[in-house]
């Protein structure tokens, strides 16, 4: 990772970029929760509408349109803790996120360019657009239980057949710790942007990468990289997916031309299985990791995602809460070992009390 890395004309940054993060669909007429399908799947590993562009604009928070946002402070001078914590099971909370629209939209990859990506189910702030920025987050309504988390969070849209399908009610996004020593976690800082995973990786891809999880599931059928062809057709059985973010920061951007270089997953310290960030990004944050769940099941053939198959699954996170909340909640339930629901609560240690009251605030 470049320490001060080169300014270069958005323009210039071309297709080689693009082409390492997101694909399009086709453009659909209108945004919103319309049923309109993705082109279908012409062969076993084509990905639908995959016709790749590139980014013909800037976002709003990159005025010299380089592709690189700094952070306002840098963090400089941090190393990466090698210490041992305290044991401790859980340091998690959990974001509740509903579904708020659907949109050919990006506002990370394709900012300002409205249809421009295949089409992408959002969560969290009610605004998210393709001209989103921090300002136009940031304090804005959202269907995430605490009203303090305006951040954006996004998918591409699941489909069987022409028939779109969203999750229903709030979907479980954690906040965790990464790293061994939980105690050097730090919130995330305001305006921080990336894209997990990549829609045009393969299967064997998308398998290896270093933030699959479980994979796709259902039933009794785990950890598949490609949509199970059929899944028991029983009210309780929805279609699953697990995926984990990168928590580990250079310190220096928001975003970067890829969207990805400027954060890394945690690494195994030498001689231990204990996980620690590289000295190439030393500041520690919350891994989020999305526990997504799609009401469909039974015949899964005609199931497929705006991007392509099941491997093609991706997402993308643009942070937006309001700083005093999330530090609240990052330092009660992750630096102080907890396994917190969405109010900061541990069922198994009540004695250690709530971060936020009864509405999701905090007091």
């Amino acid at each position: 990772m470049r320490s001060s890395p080169k300014r270069l004309p958005a323009l210039l940054l071309g297709t080689a970029l693009v082409a390492s993060v997101l694909g399009i669909g086709t453009i659909a007429s209108a945004a919103g929760t319309d049923n309109a399908g993705p082109p279908a799947v012409a062969t076993a590993g084509a990905h639908a509408g995959h016709v790749m562009a590139v980014s013909t604009q800037a976002s709003g928070d990159d005025p010299d349109g380089d592709g690189y946002i700094p952070a306002v402070p840098q963090v400089t001078g941090v190393t990466p803790s090698t210490a041992t914590p305290p044991p401790a099971y859980h340091h998690e909370f959990q974001a509740g996120c509903a579904v708020t629209h659907t949109a050919p939209d990006d506002p990370i990859v394709y900012p300002g360019q409205f249809g421009k990506s295949h089409d992408h189910t959002f969560m969290g702030n009610t605004s998210t657009n393709a001209a989103s920025t921090t300002g136009s987050l940031y304090g804005g309504n959202t269907t995430c239980k605490a009203p303090a988390d305006a951040s954006a969070y996004w998918m591409p849209s699941l489909y069987k057949g022409d028939q779109k399908i969203l999750p229903v009610g709030p979907q479980v996004i954690y906040y965790k710790a990464g790293v061994t020593d939980y105690r050097s976690v730090r919130p995330f800082p305001k305006g921080l942007r990336y894209v997990v995973g990549n829609p045009m990786q393969s299967a064997e891809e998308f398998r290896a990468h270093k933030g699959f999880v479980e994979g796709w599931e259902c039933g009794d059928s785990f950890f598949n990289t490609d949509i199970p062809a059929s899944c028991p057709d029983r009210p309780d059985v929805q279609l699953n997916l697990r995926m984990q973010a990168p928590s580990c920061w250079n310190g220096l951007y928001l975003d970067t031309p890829d969207h990805k270089s400027h954060m890394a997953y945690p690494v195994v310290k030498p001689g231990t299985n204990d996980n620690m960030c590289p000295a190439s990004h030393p500041v520690a944050l919350p891994m989020i990791e999305f526990k997504m769940a799609w009401p469909v099941n039974g015949d899964m053939s005609q199931v497929r995602l705006a991007s392509g198959r099941g491997y093609s699954f991706h997402y993308d996170f643009f942070n937006a809460w309001e700083e005093r909340t999330l530090k609240a909640l990052v330092d009660h339930c992750i630096v102080g070992g907890l396994q917190c629901d969405t109010r900061g609560f541990d069922l198994y240690r009540p004695e250690r009390g709530t971060v936020l009251n009864a509405d999701h605030r905090l007091p």
